[in-house]
């Protein structure tokens, strides 16, 4: 038993005392970071259409992995063999009288995760039960090793903004920088991206989501860089904003001083019980001192992890506090449709005592 295979088992021991707390005798589990998270198997889904399988975690009893042929032997490197329940052809003929044969009374789903179409066919063997953020709320506490490799991340990602801003000149395209942020990130160790590079220069800058495409990075003229990677499986996720040239706007100047002044208003008043709509205001009062809260539109910062985005949210409808072992982006911005915007996002550890910028 591999000490992977212990966390996953701790992971679903806590899960049953949840499951015990709300009077179900199971989750059937179909979001595929939870299914990792819980077991190790397939982080992903190969297809949005698609699924590679369901994790069963009982509150009394043994635990199943259901998945079809292709992925049998994945399943059974990280899973008992004897508790691997494989379907072919017809698949919910066969899922549906497994499920009931299990004897379990009712079965907790996830809304966010499961397509009406399956729980549809499910229900006609097994009741299902609605749940919310019954494995999320168990991820947003990192433990030693997530930690570690979540730093790990964060600092390729610190490497490639250097050597990237060390390479932007005149004539690039914004396909072309994100084209060389993914050849550094994959040529020094990451498996992949933790989403698509968003590259704005000048006005599409102003897109917080700008996609990139053959517009030119010129001489005097601001470039927004927002971009991660993936590396043993956790995810980072910075956003910077560089100016091209020697002659710096004063308007550039003065709107990347108010933007990292409002994220470190957020970030000086970090740490375990703040109200999680509280770090939002910090930034937000800021920026109505400013005058410039109109061009603030959207929340403060997210969690981080095996996803890009994820529990818990820093708004200003965010409910809960911080605690120790959450890790959050912190990302204020400000835009102009016809000028552009300017976003600086860190990744903070909350720490038993305060909080650390990774």
């Amino acid at each position: 038993m591999t000490n992977m295979n212990a966390t996953h088992e701790r992971r679903r021991e806590a899960l049953r005392q949840r499951l015990r707390d709300e009077g179900l005798d199971a989750l059937l589990v179909s979001h595929a970071a939870n299914r990792y998270y819980l077991s190790g198997f397939e982080l992903h889904d190969s297809q949005c259409n698609e699924s590679a399988g369901w994790l069963v975690v009982a509150a009394n009893g043994r635990d199943k992995l259901l998945t079809d042929p292709r992925y049998e032997d994945a399943a059974k490197r990280v899973f008992p063999a004897e508790d691997v329940f494989i379907y072919a052809g017809r698949k919910f003929d066969q899922v549906g009288p497994f499920l009931k044969g299990l004897g379990i009374g009712s079965f907790g789903f996830e809304p966010k995760a499961m397509h009406l179409y399956d729980y549809e066919k499910l229900r006609e063997y097994v009741e299902l039960a609605p749940t919310e953020n019954l494995v999320e709320d168990l991820r947003v506490i990192k433990d030693e090793e997530e930690i570690k490799r979540m730093k790990a991340a964060c600092a390729l990602n610190h490497r490639v903004f250097r050597a990237l801003e060390d390479s932007l000149r005149p004539g690039q395209t914004e396909e072309e920088v994100a084209w060389n942020a993914e050849r550094m990130f994959r040529e020094w160790g990451a498996s992949g991206l933790s989403f698509s590079t968003i590259v704005g220069v000048g006005p599409n800058a102003a897109l917080p989501h700008a996609i990139p495409g053959n517009k030119a990075l010129k001489e005097n003229e601001l470039v927004l860089i927002d971009m991660g990677c993936r590396l043993n499986d956790y995810c980072s996720d910075q956003t910077r904003t560089f100016w091209i040239g020697e002659n710096v706007s004063e308007r550039f100047r003065s709107v990347r001083e108010m933007v990292k002044t409002a994220q470190q208003k957020a970030i000086e008043i970090i740490k375990p019980g703040l109200p999680l709509a509280e770090a939002y205001k910090a930034a937000r009062d800021f920026f109505e001192e400013q005058d410039v809260a109109d061009r603030f539109t959207h929340g403060i910062g997210h969690g981080i992890g095996l996803e890009t985005h994820e529990a818990p949210s820093l708004s200003s409808i965010a409910s809960g506090v911080l605690r120790p072992g959450m890790v959050v982006t912190v990302e204020p911005g400000l835009y102009w449709p016809d000028w552009g915007g300017v976003r600086w996002e860190f990744e903070v550890l909350v720490t038993e005592d305060g909080c650390e910028v990774l």
